[in-house]
């Protein structure tokens, strides 16, 4: 018995160590900064907000985030589901703004525990 919670503690510690750091994305999220998210954006992003659904360069992912942002100015944001496989993940959020609250699904891939931002969802 106590091998196995010795294996089960060492599994749980090992797949956190590997988890990628997406604090940054959370708080440009929860802030409303798109250009915080500027290091942080693969060349090329899916987006798919409630007025624009298209494949863009990083800059033009954050254009059009401030764009969102400043007709939806956030008042929080939470992540409520987030998972890590190898080298790629997700989280999904809960952005909520003065007139709405919004569903946020980011998809990632990790680079040195480093969360690459692949795809941005806002509905």
């Amino acid at each position: 018995m106590k091998r196995f919670i010795f294996i089960a503690v060492f599994a749980f510690a090992a797949l956190s160590l590997a988890a990628a750091d997406i604090g940054n994305i959370s708080a440009a999220f929860k802030s409303g900064k798109a250009s915080a998210l500027s290091g942080l954006m693969d060349t090329e992003v899916d987006m798919a907000l409630p007025e624009a659904t298209q494949k863009c360069t990083a800059g033009k992912a954050i254009s059009l985030l401030e764009a969102f942002f400043g007709k939806n100015k956030p008042t929080g944001f939470n992540v409520v589901h987030h998972a890590d496989k190898a080298e790629n993940g997700f989280f999904v959020g809960k952005l909520p703004t003065a007139s709405k609250e919004y569903r946020v699904n980011v998809t990632y891939r990790t680079v040195n525990n480093k969360a690459i931002i692949q795809s941005i969802r806002i509905e």
